[in-house]
């Protein structure tokens, strides 16, 4: 009997291009899947929850998502001494793209619209 192959943590590219809905097309046992929808957790969650956003607003956040993503892998490669095929010009309107639309979607935390605890007992009674 053949051994098996060491567990290695899956991964995927996202797609080269956004796509709309690639979040959620990706293999959810890779590890790129696990960080964005963690990310979109916490982006959203800073947000006051994706159940409160417009559809607008969570557009631009996976938009964000895959440019944030996009621009990691950039500077990985530079990290690692591959510089070619790198366009700083194209790097720096990419970064200045994300900052547009994490200003178009917020950049301070908003509080979740929750139920006190006596409403809720109260409400609960009812």
């Amino acid at each position: 009997m053949a051994a098996k192959p060491k567990s290695r943590a899956r991964t995927q590219p996202i797609p080269p291009k956004f796509e709309a809905g690639y979040l959620s097309r990706l293999d959810k046992r890779t590890t790129v899947a696990n960080e964005l929808r963690e990310r979109y957790e916490e982006l959203t969650n800073d947000l006051g929850g994706a159940e409160h956003l417009s559809y607008q607003q969570r557009s631009l956040v996976e938009r964000a998502l895959w440019l944030e993503h996009w621009l990691h892998l950039q500077e990985r490669e530079l990290c690692a001494g591959r510089t070619d095929g790198f366009e700083a010009g194209r790097w720096v309107q990419s970064l200045n793209a994300l900052v547009g639309l994490f200003r178009a979607v917020g950049l301070e935390r908003q509080s979740r619209n929750v139920t006190d605890l006596q409403t809720y007992i109260r409400r609960s009674a009812e």
